[in-house]
């Protein structure tokens, strides 16, 4: 077992230090121009440059991958702090999340465990909070050859809110349906020239429209930006979050569709919880060794501890009406270390342009799940009630003995070195090339056999990608990438002594193609990306028709697709963002019974688009709308989720130092379902409800 992870003396050190600046810094009065020019700014939807995609500086025109992002600021009025939601409308991004963690599908493909936070891999199995994030980026597509295995269909990077020069502080309250309360403050201060510290901090209480279902959430996250000298910048960023709350698995589904109950119908217990303490400290120095290169060394180090209790259901017996349940519990320990150095520069060789970016990579990770479950037999044992579809008694518990069911840890040691080149050949042409090399070494033993297994993987990532700009404001754009992911490398872990060979496989490999058009319009004021992509996962993992204990890397999962996006400011005082996305993910070869099934979770079609408009001062509104096609609750594709369309809106008043916004959410009350984890646990939407928030800066 690792030593505990405590970072509590770190914690109330710079806690002390801000409250310091916060009580003898003299007040900062920004000029009107400053606060327009932010204003303007923070109004504009679009993210011009991004790092996500290259970790470099790039302008998102001059990247030859599809990337989506969205700010924070855009949907947390709606009352929304959630992954799922926030990427809900985003183009062949779809969301299979429950109450316990975040789970996405992009493109086709399960990235439950491609997050990122700030560029650091961020893999572990909770719900995050998005108050202290700026804006969310999606990359599109295999990633390997910066960010190492998994990123099949892309990765996701949460990109936090960092300390500013010269940036106002913020106390923001909320409150809305459901009993949604909430305090947080944005607080900033610069106690020298050389120092900028900024401190996000808050609460948050809600219940739900689901029958006995709540939740509390705490954040503090103070960072420091210190410039020790000219040349030589230390970030330094710590998270502690916490979010205690009820689970809830949805409903199950019945003949092919989501049971007709009413979408409060719940089947836990009121002493069910799952209860998320995340830690996250990260620090990156950054060296301009002269003005066109500079060498970079950032850590990462996380840990998470999330217990829970959580009885929910299994199944559905029409017979009686009543549905099937389990009771389990777990207590889950992560502990990630990461540590990365990149030299980045540029120079010329025959009049070409290079950017070069060389780095190296050293991971360590920890994770230990011990989990409980009913005991079927034996002393103490008892069975789970099952409970009435219609008219479920909450009150029916399982009082019987629990027992371990599994107690595994488990210890991974990556490696990785790789190099990316961004060329440009003249004023038309640009060309991106990069290559990664992993080395990933996995122990798992199991406590209750006293056994261990060991694997070592390695692989191989490349991206080519071409950029020809033969207009201004037009740039199209080919690539091509691949990755790879390890046995053991998604939910972090083997299984000892497991019967076959699924121990033993090589990495599964992900390949895509894809070509697309990025412009700029109406005097570059609006951005479009149109993207069309054929990913292709082709040696997925299947079992052996004639034994099925044998793994065979035979099966095939293939996802094309196209993509449309637009986002910027139409004219005068009038915003618009959204995008629609056209899929086919489906699995083409298959031992299992899923060949020529549709993925679960993925729409054929989705999309959103939101007008907004927004003076300088004064009154301001949105509307938008919201839509996804049907999919299915389950990759055997017997459980239909219809399509639906929702469309939410919201008005505000601001001046300069108050704005004040109400936003309606589902405005006609759709009846609908967000995502669901398989065909006894799907999730319905929320439906209409109120939340008004305000804020204050000084």
């Amino acid at each position: 077992m690792p030593a505990p992870f405590r970072l509590t003396s770190y914690s109330f050190g710079l806690s002390a230090l801000l409250s310091a600046g916060f009580s003898y810094a003299a007040p900062t009065t920004l000029p009107e121009t400053s606060i327009s020019a932010e204003t303007a700014e923070a109004d504009d939807p679009r993210v011009k440059e991004t790092s996500t995609a290259t970790r470099t500086a790039t302008p998102v025109r001059y990247v030859p991958q599809a990337i989506d992002s969205i700010k924070i600021a855009n949907v947390a009025d709606y009352g929304t702090n959630d992954l799922g939601t926030a990427l809900s409308g985003i183009p062949n991004v779809s969301s299979g999340a429950d109450t316990r963690f975040d789970s996405l599908r992009i493109r086709g493909f399960d990235a439950s465990n491609d997050f990122y936070l700030d560029g650091i891999r961020d893999d572990s199995q909770y719900v995050r909070d998005l108050h202290n994030i700026e804006r969310i980026e999606v990359l599109k597509g295999p990633a390997a050859v910066l960010y190492g295995r998994g990123s099949q269909g892309g990765i996701v990077n949460r990109v936090s809110k960092l300390p500013e020069f010269g940036r106002r502080s913020t106390i923001e309250a909320q409150g809305g349906s459901e009993d949604l309360r909430s305090l947080y403050a944005d607080l900033s201060t610069d106690p020298s020239e050389n120092i900028s510290l900024r401190l996000n901090m808050g609460n948050m209480d809600e219940n739900s429209f689901r029958d006995g279902v709540s939740g509390n959430r705490k954040l503090f996250a103070p960072s420091m930006s210190w410039q020790l000298t000219p040349d030589l910048n230390w970030l330094v960023q710590y998270e502690y979050s916490r979010y205690n709350r009820t689970p809830d698995r949805g409903v199950p589904g019945v003949n092919g569709r989501p049971a007709d109950v009413g979408r409060d119908t719940t089947y836990g217990n009121d002493h069910d919880f799952i209860d998320d303490k995340s830690q996250s400290l990260r620090s990156k120095l950054s060296y301009e060794l002269s003005d066109n290169w500079q060498l970079r060394h950032t850590l990462g180090v996380f840990k998470l501890d999330s217990d829970f209790d959580n009885t929910y259901q299994t199944g559905y017996t029409p017979a009686t009406r009543r549905v099937t349940r389990q009771h389990w519990q777990q207590d889950l320990t992560t502990r990630n270390v990461f540590n990365n150095v990149e030299l980045e520069g540029g120079f010329d060789t025959f009049g070409l342009e290079h950017r070069l970016l060389t780095g190296i990579e050293i991971g360590s990770q920890r994770r230990d799940p011990k989990l409980y479950n009913a005991a079927t037999s034996g002393a103490g044992s008892s069975p789970v009630p099952a409970l009435d579809l219609y008219n479920p008694n909450r009150d029916l518990r399982h009082t019987g003995r629990m027992q371990v069911s599994s107690d595994n840890h488990t210890e991974v040691e990556s490696r990785a070195v790789y190099v990316q080149d961004q060329l440009r050949l003249n004023d038309q042409w640009q060309l991106l090339a990069g290559l990664r090399y992993d080395t990933f070494d996995i122990e798992s033993t199991n406590k209750l056999r006293n056994i261990s297994e060991d694997r070592d993987s390695h692989s191989t990532s490349p991206r080519v990608g071409i950029v020809w700009t033969p207009l201004q404001n037009h740039s199209f754009y080919a690539s091509w990438t691949k990755t790879f992911s390890p046995v053991g490398g998604g939910l972090i872990g083997i299984t000892p002594g497991v019967a076959g060979n699924s121990n033993d496989l090589s990495p599964e490999l992900t390949k895509q193609k894809e070509i697309g058009v990025k412009s700029d319009w109406l005097d570059d004021r609006l951005s479009t990306t149109l993207a069309i992509y054929e990913l292709e996962l082709y040696n997925r993992r299947t079992s052996d028709p004639l034994n099925p204990t044998v793994t065979l890397l035979t099966g095939e999962q293939r996802s094309r697709g196209v993509e449309l996006t637009g986002t910027g400011k139409l004219g005068g005082n009038w915003y618009v963002r959204g995008g629609v996305g056209v899929q086919d993910a489906t699995v083409v070869k298959d031992n299992n019974g899923f060949e020529g099934k549709r993925v679960s979770n993925v729409a054929k079609h989705n999309g959103s688009l939101f007008l907004t408009w927004k003076p300088e001062m004064g009154w301001y509104a949105e509307t938008g709308l919201t839509f996804v096609g049907e999919r299915y609750a389950d990759n055997l594709n017997t459980t239909v989720l219809p399509g639906y369309g929702r469309w939410d809106a919201l008005a505000g008043f601001r001046q300069k130092d108050w704005d004040l916004r109400a936003a309606l959410n589902n405005i006609s009350d759709k009846t609908y379902y967000s995502s669901a984890t398989s065909q006894y646990q799907i999730q319905p939407g929320a439906p209409r409800s109120l939340v008004v928030t305000g804020t204050y800066s000084f």
